[in-house]
């Protein structure tokens, strides 16, 4: 069938088709989304990133009293924000992307236990856990004086060191135990024989336990005002005079030291008022308003 034009203008119609639908190809991109990107390859598609992982801790086993530092390494550590051992919350002290460094925190009730390690993201979100990844352990003096103090303080070891309650209060009695556990040994001037039918001043009683730490040197203790945290570490002592009335009233061990906004709270273990971490100030201001006090600090 003809069209009914003439050769010449059939020729330049098709020719001018042809050129418009293939600048229309050209425009729109119909050459594909695979086509290379004019002077080169198409560009490789981003690799994903690997996720948070702990593959491994060094040391793995430490004192229950903490403060040691350890290293753990894994992948893309660099999103972690926090990290807790053993449910406690440990302090970051350098990061990487393959390895962080982190200063290990007293164990819970400084009982030795096998503990996860768990690092966590922005808002607190867990990214990755090591499954019993931390061994601690009871290894230092201080390890076993506070080891003792926790399984004690709620549970008089009344089968050995008797319960001085009746005749004034157990609290010299049971941080006179702790020094026990700690490696002190008895003495002619110190000492709780058969379960407290007979035992010394210094050992019961806090205003004489006082004396004996002030005449006796070898002992290794130095004393500090309460203004002077800063000395201040698990396992020191705590003197107390309630009414500043120059007659010690109650002794606690220190059980933790705390650095919180630029203050040194100090927690506290013993007896009268039974307690695992009293809180130093609530005891000197709500407790006994106007108490004074100071510290007996190991100085080794």
């Amino acid at each position: 069938m003809r069209s009914g034009l003439p050769r010449s203008t059939r020729s330049r119609f098709l020719a001018l088709a042809g050129a418009v639908a293939a600048t229309a190809l050209l425009l729109t991109g119909c050459a594909g989304s695979n086509a290379p990107a004019a002077g080169g390859n198409p560009p490789a598609p981003a690799a994903a990133s690997a996720p948070t992982a702990i593959t491994s801790v060094s040391p793995a086993t430490g004192s229950v009293s903490g403060t040691n530092t350890v290293t753990l390494a894994g992948t893309s550590l660099a999103n972690v924000k926090s990290v807790t051992i053993g449910g406690q919350a440990a302090t970051i002290s350098s990061t990487g992307s393959d390895k962080l460094a982190v200063v290990v925190p007293q164990a819970a009730s400084f009982q030795p236990n096998k503990v996860d390690i768990v690092v966590l993201g922005a808002g607190g979100k867990p990214l990755a856990t090591l499954a019993g990844g931390y061994q601690y352990q009871v290894i230092t003096p201080v390890d076993k004086q506070l080891n003792y103090a926790m399984q004690h303080w709620n549970n008089y070891n009344t089968a050995q060191y008797g319960d001085l309650n009746p005749v004034g209060g157990d609290c010299a009695n049971f941080v006179s135990q702790t020094l026990i556990a700690r490696g002190w040994t008895q003495n002619d001037d110190w000492y709780n024989r058969d379960a407290a039918a007979s035992w010394s001043p210094s050992w019961g009683y806090v205003p004489a336990m006082d004396n004996y730490f002030s005449s006796t040197p070898s002992l290794g203790l130095h004393e500090y005002p309460f203004d002077d945290r800063d000395k201040i570490k698990v396992g020191d002592i705590v003197m107390f005079d309630w009414n500043d009335n120059d007659s010690l009233d109650h002794v606690q061990i220190v059980s933790q030291v705390i650095h919180q906004n630029g203050k040194i709270l100090i927690k506290m273990v013993g007896h009268n008022t039974d307690s695992d971490y009293r809180d130093l100030d609530t005891a000197i201001t709500v407790d006994h308003p106007g108490a004074v006090g100071h510290f007996w600090s190991f100085t080794a």
